[in-house]
């Protein structure tokens, strides 16, 4: 179960300290910035493919983003 809160909070988080706007990160991963926004203000969550995508573009652990674990690490 994905806990939306969690997963917003950690968006938010890893977009800042990449010092990236939520228009760059739309661009980055083919969606918009409005759906960006919606995620990290839990209006909604991204598909599996964009949530995977997510993870793969910061270099951490889906289970992280989503709030399954606390280690960022890709094991």
């Amino acid at each position: 179960m994905i806990d939306r809160k969690i997963f917003s909070e950690r968006l938010m988080l890893l977009r800042k300290q990449n010092n990236l706007t939520q228009n760059q990160l739309g661009t980055e991963l083919g969606t918009k910035k409005q759906s960006v926004n919606n995620w990290e203000k839990c209006v909604s969550l991204p598909s599996l493919d964009l949530a995977s995508s997510l993870a793969d573009y910061f270099n951490v652990s889906l289970d992280y983003l989503v709030g399954r674990s606390n280690d960022p690490k890709r094991h």
